[in-house]
């Protein structure tokens, strides 16, 4: 991977949950191409990670598509065989089951895509995170997406996560001495 520049401040901030004794949830939101997969990964990338990425809202991709493309990434990288992908509920519960102990970050990249079609998503991911994710102290869960308004309406302004996110972070355009920097390096390579 490249090196990262910028997003010092908002990877302090992250890093900082690692000294909580307490599971923590995380919003990421900003618009399309402005780092915000790249940053949860700095994040992870001396961790255990697991990442899940929703699926674009093309015209025919339904919420069943959803769920089975997180069972397909889940099956990948936890090597879980034969799941069902019929409801999110019984997904979040197996996740839950592979990452009961010790520091774990999980990244639902683009969660606007995963839960748009299917009204009780954020009901499920909420039950599973009060029942099951926040009992491992050590957990980060990294809540992903570019729909800053669907973000908004439905996480930050829901009663169901009222007092439940740790950080909430808004990624603005790096500033022009960063952007430098990185054309810089690329200059440096060639």
């Amino acid at each position: 991977m490249d090196s990262f520049f910028g997003r010092k401040r908002e990877l302090q901030i992250l890093q900082r949950l690692l000294s909580k004794r307490i599971a923590s949830l995380v919003v990421i939101k900003g618009r399309r191409r402005i780092g915000k997969s790249r940053l949860a990964e700095e994040f992870g990338k001396s961790l255990k990670t697991y990442t899940f990425v929703g699926l674009p809202p093309e015209k025919n991709v339904t919420d069943q598509h959803q769920r089975e493309e997180f069972a397909r990434q889940m099956q990948e990288q936890l090597h879980v065989p034969g799941l069902k992908a019929d409801d999110w509920g019984d997904l979040f519960w197996h996740l839950s089951q592979q990452t009961q102990q010790g520091r774990v970050v999980i990244i639902l990249d683009e969660i606007n895509w995963m839960g748009d079609k299917d009204p009780t998503f954020l009901g499920k991911l909420k039950t599973a995170w009060d029942g099951e994710f926040k009992k491992n102290s050590e957990l980060i869960m990294i809540l992903s997406g570019s729909m800053s308004k669907w973000i908004e309406d439905n996480i930050l302004s829901s009663t169901g996560f009222v007092g439940r996110i740790s950080v909430d972070m808004n990624l603005e355009e790096l500033p022009l001495h960063v952007c430098n920097e990185f054309w810089h390096s690329r200059e440096n390579m060639v």
